[in-house]
């Protein structure tokens, strides 16, 4: 009967979004519909685990201490029943099920809930393992995942200082480390470097887990992480002396090549800040030269384009039941309310890839994702605290496929002299073996101290040539500017389909950790034809800087704004009258700040003027000033408006 209601809501999905296909451009709604599970009332789930019950149903632990047991979560119109299975847990961020028991990560210690009776009820709370809390609000703990051995997989956050209240600290074992929990209840320190590493995943039987943009962290990003790793984060190398550490590293000898900035004037510490124009910044690879235990992000994920405050990572194993990306890798993100969607592959040992842009508009914060028996995805949400994109506070939401293929980049992989780019449907050959169909460009971020960074070492791909594959379902993009290390972003906004239907998401983000060996295409294989002629670069125009003072004297409409504000991911963080993870641009043209000094916190954020917000603002020098004053007189604008 399940199987017979999927196929008729598919099948009416499908013809919807065929006619719709005819009227407009296609959106993501058109191939992956968001269905709300209606909640109770009284009921405020805050999701902080998702897990799918063998029976199919699903089982949702809350920020707020309980275990939910749903029925009928699959079924549209509010017909869900909601059953507690367990109550009282301290800020419950995970759950799994394994052998006939819930497993959850407590604040403090791994939980097994068993209902030993079969009325839906746990009757038995046992603790597995019991860490140490220091008692501060940050000290979060995620998971479990289960290892191949049957061992659990935890990590835990740092907690911040008390005057340096912006530098992440381990006070207590083993925060900013990632914990394998044996079923005798034995620890086993795994690696650490961890800061916020909220959402863990098993791909292939190997642990990976996503941390986010903060101190040390330029961006947010995805680690595989092995018995012995540093990803990044001091924090937890205090503990590294313990004779049962994995991982050999001290904060002394990292401090010896990277100044931890810990400075203190007239007796009082001072918060390290972006410095713009650095002339030798310090890179993350360049610790790995010195510490082999040092593991680079496989994936990047650029701040506020895929995401601000990465969760939860599965594997599509729907065997096609979630559409043409079997077998990826699907990251939710909490701050924006969305998933992305992420290919690995290994190139010299070390994994690498490729994240795309998959599907936002989820009613909160997306924290934690898991497929139910009819190859659809649980979205379990919550903002509580951290403040997310949507209309909602918390909530559970399904995503399902339609059935349609969404023309896209199904995967980007690196070659010896770029990259092959793979499409989900053929590509309309005129289009695609134009050059300039391509754009791109490379980049990094900084290691250090400051709160996040901006992207740095910027350098436009320059692409010498195409080829596209026989049955123009692949094209070679052939780069002579590789960068090892770095991220290259991707651009195919001027590639068509057979049909003629543009690329849904046309950006990909391929970080290129190693570069692969092999043979290279020879210059008579390649296209080089482009739709317009390369222009010749010619001497500056001296009115240059006058017209650049006039642009910026002139408050522009948010039509004519909005394009700077998602090019410069204003709008990741920010909206015009509601605060979301930032203040409102209403609230901040409220302060009076001049034009030239909202510029300047671009540049160098300063989050004590808004405490109230727990994300502070990572600084942003990589805004061209000439756009950056169009933002700041346009959100001054918004004061004369306002009445």
């Amino acid at each position: 009967m399940q199987s017979l209601y999927r196929f008729l809501t598919i099948a009416g999905l499908v013809l919807t979004s065929m006619s719709s296909f005819a009227q407009h451009t296609p959106t993501e709604d058109d191939y992956y519909k968001i269905i709300s599970v209606g909640t109770p009332e009284g009921i405020l789930l805050e999701v902080g685990g998702v897990a799918t019950l063998p029976d199919g149903r699903i089982a949702l632990a809350t920020r707020r201490g309980d275990v939910w047991i749903v029925e009928n979560a699959s079924m549209d119109g509010g017909n869900a029943m909601f059953t507690k299975f367990a109550s009282g847990l301290h800020e419950a961020l995970g759950l799994t099920w394994y052998k006939g028991s819930l497993y959850t990560a407590q604040r403090g210690e791994l939980t097994k809930l068993t209902d030993t009776n079969g009325d839906d009820i746990a009757d038995q709370y046992e603790t597995v393992y019991a860490w140490p809390l220091s008692g501060h609000y940050h000290e979060y703990s995620f998971g479990p995942k289960i290892a191949s051995d049957g061992s659990f997989f935890v990590t835990a956050n740092v907690a911040f200082g008390d005057e340096e209240w912006w530098r992440g600290e381990s006070r207590v074992p083993y925060r900013g480390w990632t914990m394998k929990i044996h079923p005798d209840g034995t620890l086993e320190p795994w690696a650490t470097g961890m800061r916020s590493p909220c959402g863990l995943g098993m791909i292939d039987g190997e642990l990976f887990y996503t941390d986010n943009q903060g101190d040390w962290q330029g961006s947010g990003g995805i680690f595989h992480v092995t018995k012995g790793s540093f990803t990044g984060h001091p924090a937890g190398l205090r503990w590294t002396n313990l004779p049962n550490s994995p991982v050999k590293l001290t904060t002394e000898q990292l401090y010896a090549k990277v100044d931890p900035r810990q400075v203190r004037r007239e007796g009082a510490a001072v918060k390290p800040e972006n410095i713009q124009d650095e002339k030798n910044p310090a890179f993350f690879y360049q610790m790995k030269e010195s510490f082999p235990e040092t593991r680079l992000p496989a994936v990047w994920l650029p701040h506020g384009v895929l995401g601000i405050s990465n969760s939860e990572i599965i594997t599509d194993d729907t065997n096609g039941s979630f559409g043409p990306f079997a077998g990826q890798v699907f990251v939710g993100d909490q701050g924006q309310s969305k998933i992305m969607r992420v290919v690995l592959e290994k190139v010299k040992g070390e994994f690498q890839g490729v994240a795309f842009d998959f599907r936002s508009g989820f009613q909160s914060g997306v924290l934690r994702m898991n497929w139910g028996h009819d190859g659809s995805m649980y979205a379990g949400l919550t903002n509580r605290g951290w403040g997310s994109a949507g209309t909602m506070t918390a909530g559970l939401q399904r995503l399902l496929w339609t059935g349609e293929t969404p023309m896209e980049m199904k995967t980007v992989k690196a070659m010896p002299d770029g990259f092959e780019i793979e499409f989900t449907l053929p590509v309309d050959k005129n289009t695609a073996m134009l050059v300039d169909s391509y754009a791109g460009r490379s980049y990094i971020y900084k290691y250090h101290p400051v709160y996040g960074s901006p992207t740095t070492n910027i350098q436009p791909l320059n692409i010498k040539g195409v080829k596209v594959s026989d049955d123009r379902m692949k094209v070679r993009v052939v780069v002579d500017n590789l960068r090892q290390y770095h991220l290259h972003e991707i651009n195919v906004s001027g590639i068509r389909s057979t049909s003629g239907l543009p690329v849904l998401h046309a950006n990909a983000y391929y970080t290129l950790n190693n570069i692969p060996d092999g043979d290279k295409l020879l210059s008579t294989e390649l296209s080089t034809k482009r739709k317009t002629p390369v222009k010749v670069a010619t001497a500056a125009v001296p009115a240059k800087a006058a017209a650049s003072k006039t642009i910026a004297s002139k408050v522009p409409t948010y039509a004519e704004i909005e394009p700077l504000l998602v090019k410069n991911t204003c709008t990741a963080c920010h909206q015009t009258s509601k605060r979301q993870v930032g203040p409102a641009f209403n609230d901040i043209a409220k302060r009076k700040y001049s034009n030239d000094r909202i510029v300047q916190l671009i540049y160098n954020p300063e989050p004590k003027n808004w405490p109230e917000h727990e994300t502070p603002m990572a600084p942003m020098p990589q805004v061209p000033k000439d756009e950056a004053l169009k933002i700041a007189g346009w959100i001054n604008s918004l004061r004369a408006a306002a009445p």
